[in-house]
């Protein structure tokens, strides 16, 4: 039998009524700045004319393409390191999009992946549907990203006109814990920071100190201290910094810390040099506090938006976004809640 006649690009485009180099384009894959629309209706077409020229990407083809979703972890943080948080936005990330059958792929930290990787990984063509950062990279890293994948999301960190973005309420949830705070009593705070040098910081240390001057109150310049990474030992090493100025009798009746790890961290510091918590200190923590990790543990009072709530927004303005040119970027704000726990009460 004589073969069927064969069917050229320029034929497909005319049938189209679009242009041949977008046709181009999309058959080999590329998703990037194109319409979705125009990108299932321009395979579609291809497949039901029989077009299969040699080195056409089939998996690319709409219903047959492996479909996931890079995951990017800031810098200097690990996957087996990785704090409970990002964990839990990494679970609620999944489930929106597990739901829409797309699958969550790890690239690496940050520092891990360098232009050459992030070349290899995000090539033209590639199967990925965006790619979602959980926490603050630096901007030339987010550059060389979106020069090669325009849906991006940033958790926990904002990139106005750059990217889509979802985060907490933090001065919603700072206010929460001072005002909480100021109804028991307390006059005189100190501040335990973490992730020094990182804008979610000073977003959280901003929204504290306006707080409280909202009261008329204002932190103890001597008991602030910032760290850098926002952990169990150091919101330890930070409440050890400030047990000097804990034996004074103007010292403060209240720590309010970066997140709860921290104020996990600082409760059982104290409480091993004899302090009563929450009856010689009150110590809350500036996220949504977590169930306590062991028996002895104190549950923490906290204020914050729900870590698996900002996993699923990611995944749903990841798969609203079109990677378009002219794509108008989201800066999502979840609202917080206020968690009381058991290590803050009345002012001593």
């Amino acid at each position: 039998m004589p073969r069927p006649p064969r069917i050229s690009q320029e034929q497909l485009a005319r049938e189209l009524g679009v242009s041949q180099a977008l046709v181009s384009l999309v058959l080999n894959g590329r998703r990037q700045g194109i319409n979705p629309e125009s990108y299932e209706r321009i395979w579609a077409h291809a497949l039901q004319r029989g077009y299969r020229p040699k080195g056409m990407r089939l998996a690319a083809a709409p219903g047959t393409a492996v479909r996931q979703v890079g995951v990017i972890l800031r810098a200097p943080k690990r996957l087996h390191t990785q704090s409970r948080y990002f964990s839990s936005v990494q679970h609620g990330l999944h489930a929106a999009l597990a739901a829409h059958g797309l699958t969550t792929t790890f690239f690496g930290s940050e520092d891990e992946l360098d232009g050459a990787r992030l070349h290899q990984l995000l090539a033209p063509g590639h199967p990925f549907q965006g790619v979602v950062l959980l926490g603050e990279v630096a901007r030339p890293f987010l550059d060389a990203l979106r020069a090669l994948e325009r849906r991006i999301v940033a958790v926990s960190a904002r990139y106005t006109g750059l990217c889509h973005s979802v985060f907490g309420n933090e001065a919603t949830a700072l206010e929460q814990l001072v005002r909480h705070l100021h109804a028991q009593g307390h006059r005189r705070f100190g501040w335990l920071g973490g992730n020094s040098g990182l804008g979610r910081h000073e977003m959280r240390f901003n929204a504290c100190t306006a707080a409280l001057r909202g009261l008329g109150l204002q932190l103890d310049p001597r008991a602030m201290v910032s760290l850098r990474e926002a952990d169990r030992s150091e919101g330890a090493e930070a409440a050890r910094q400030l047990l000097p100025l804990l034996c004074q009798p103007d010292a403060p009746t209240a720590l309010i810390c970066f997140n709860c790890l921290m104020a996990e961290g600082a409760v059982r510091a104290l409480r091993h040099d004899a302090y009563r918590i929450p009856q010689d200190l009150s110590i809350v923590g500036a996220d949504k506090p977590r169930a306590p990790s062991d028996d002895d543990a104190l549950a923490v009072t906290g204020a914050g938006c729900d870590p698996v709530q900002l996993g699923e927004a990611a995944g749903r303005l990841l798969l609203a976004s079109t990677g378009a040119a002219d794509e108008a970027f989201t800066e999502l704000l979840l609202p917080s809640e206020l968690v009381l726990g058991e290590t803050s009460g009345p002012a001593a």
